[in-house]
């Protein structure tokens, strides 16, 4: 069982918490703890042995500073909605992970604003629903994918290579929910073509980032990021190809992180208990 808190920093927390979850029987089997001292925030997760019953979550609550987020045992799988545009190795990776069971989480749909890749995802048989951009206005092409969201139930929605700006509207009727990947090592590179802009400037390394989408473009809270290497030989063609394995094992270890309940968010930063 996983006990996930976020609450206001005071001394005796740790304790606190470890009493109540004592006082139920439980085990404590592994604790990780972390202050923002900045912002006087304490974040925990704690995995215990044992039967949690209805009234644990009351009983943390009330040893807790007030307005604490407690989850107890939250749900092990999450569920998921997948927005792509033509681009495939992530989405592909993403499908091959949820066929076998190895994603922490179970695809709902995947929504393309082109059909290419309507056909893995009908062999892997994960509906996919198309939601053309061509000829809408961004207002209304995010209402009909809106529409069609609305028709899955999903804990999170994760841009695979989804190459189309959402709205502030948008994105605030999921706070902390939508999940991007961009190929570059944020903050170097931010917006279209960084590995164009990489090659320019003459770097010595690429990289991608996985993070939470905000208003701010591809400024959100970093969740994961992984760099490699390359020299003067490298042209933009063969930036992309090594780019794209890393937006891809960037993107898997981010998404295993969130479902599995290791992350928090601080301010514009995360916490993340690996």
């Amino acid at each position: 069982m996983v006990v996930v808190i976020q609450c206001k920093d005071q001394v005796g927390l740790v304790a606190a918490i470890s009493a109540v979850l004592a006082g139920h029987g439980l085990n404590i089997v592994s604790i990780r703890e972390n202050v923002d001292a900045e912002r006087g925030l304490f974040f925990a997760r704690l995995v215990v042995e044992g039967d949690a019953t209805p009234l644990l979550s009351e009983e943390l609550r009330l040893v807790l500073p007030g307005g604490a987020t407690i989850h107890v045992n939250p749900e092990p799988l999450k569920k998921v909605a997948v927005l792509v545009t033509k681009e495939y190795h992530c989405l592909g990776d993403i499908l091959l992970r949820n066929h076998f069971g190895t994603l922490s989480a179970t695809v709902q749909c995947v929504i393309g604003n082109h059909a290419f890749l309507g056909d893995i995802c009908h062999r892997f048989s994960i509906p996919f629903r198309m939601v053309s951009h061509e000829g809408k206005e961004k207002a209304a092409f995010e209402a009909a994918l809106l529409s069609v969201l609305e028709d899955y139930d999903f804990d999170y929605i994760v841009l695979a290579k989804f190459m189309r700006i959402l709205s502030p509207a948008f994105v605030e009727r999921y706070p902390h929910r939508v999940i991007n990947i961009h190929h570059s090592f944020l903050p170097a590179f931010v917006g279209a073509s960084p590995y164009r802009q990489a090659f320019e400037r003459g770097v010595k390394l690429i990289g991608a980032t996985a993070h939470f989408v905000t208003n701010d473009l591809d400024e959100g809270p970093i969740i994961a990021q992984q760099i490699i290497p390359v020299n003067h030989t490298f042209t933009p063609i063969d930036m992309v190809r090594a780019g794209k394995e890393i937006e891809t094992s960037v993107l898997a270890r981010a998404l295993q992180l969130v479902f599995e309940d290791r992350v928090f968010i601080s301010g514009n930063k995360t916490i993340v208990f690996e």
